[in-house]
């Protein structure tokens, strides 16, 4: 059991904007670290402020505890922030141990993991989080083509992803893959989406989400586009890629969502039963004309 925690042994609580998975909406979300261990990606701005820490002993229980106290019957438990997977193997039983005491109705834990981090754990670690709980991790593949990668200064390959998504299946932790439509620019979009198709098909991710590349200011990435050393895709092209993507996808059985608000048209279905309806879908709204050729088009006003 957990015992009482002492009063000097606390550090100072943690401010900044907690981020979730859309799919996470209903889970209760407990902060584990502050930040992300890389922060060096292009187009991201979560956490662009927030140094890394890994929160200690007492202030994870006390995150736990306090939730407990306030939905006890709580099912779903979303561990934030950026990578919490990339906690050390000791850090993540004990808090999945403390998790199972304080929310006896429990049913699944999720987290964000990335290449590196799905990697560092052994196969006998990932089956050891699986059995404490951890039911689901959410990664980042963004685009399965190394030469897009490397633009978006991802910390990863698409093979490191590819493996680390295998070895997480393999112990029973379900895989959400994210991409970006959009990724590789006019330059890299045929690229972008033959690779993307190809590295899903190794990993077959149990849900597949699908995101739009938005430059937000101030991030290299909306630098590199005022320097013209990056072309973003235009609202036409964008459906265009998605439409592309989904029909290059290999079969497999897959809940799929376009449902983040950065996405022109929200989608959502299951792979491959429902992608006759889903390019249905794409198509028609490319044949309307109301998509812009030449330009972005209104970007939402937050993310």
């Amino acid at each position: 059991m957990i015992k009482s925690l002492e009063p000097n042994s606390l550090p100072p609580c943690s401010t900044h904007t907690m981020y979730r998975p859309p799919a996470e909406a209903q889970s209760v979300l407990i902060r584990v670290a502050d930040g992300c261990p890389y922060n060096g990606c292009t187009f991201c701005t979560m956490y662009k402020n927030v140094p890394y820490r890994i929160h200690d002993h007492y202030e994870q229980i006390q995150s736990i505890v306090e939730a407990a106290q306030v939905t006890p019957a709580a099912r779903r438990i979303f561990l934030a922030d950026g990578d919490a997977l990339a906690l050390p193997m000791h850090m993540l039983e004990k808090i999945l141990k403390h998790l199972h005491e304080q929310f006896p109705r429990l049913a699944r834990v999720t987290c964000y993991a990335s290449g590196r981090s799905l990697l560092q754990k052994n196969q006998k670690e990932l089956h050891e989080l699986h059995s404490l709980g951890l039911r689901t991790v959410y990664l980042g593949l963004e685009s399965g083509s190394d030469t897009v990668l490397q633009m978006l200064n991802k910390n990863s390959t698409s093979a490191a992803m590819i493996e680390g998504a295998q070895r997480a299946s393999q112990a029973g932790i379900a895989v959400s893959a994210i991409i970006m439509t959009g990724a590789g620019g006019q330059q890299y979009s045929a690229e972008h989406v033959s690779k993307t198709a190809h590295a899903l098909g190794y990993m077959r991710p149990r849900q597949l989400s699908c995101l739009r590349l938005i430059p937000i200011p101030g991030t290299p990435l909306a630098q590199q586009i005022e320097q013209g050393q990056f072309s973003p895709l235009s609202e036409y092209q964008s459906i265009k890629e998605l439409a592309d993507l989904l029909s290059a996808l290999p079969s497999w059985p897959c809940i799929f969502r376009a449902d983040h608000r950065s996405n022109i048209l929200p989608l959502a279905g299951r792979l491959p039963k429902d992608t006759p309806a889903l390019l249905q879908e794409l198509h028609e709204l490319l044949a309307t004309g109301y998509l812009l050729s030449d330009g972005p088009g209104a970007y939402p006003a937050s993310l």
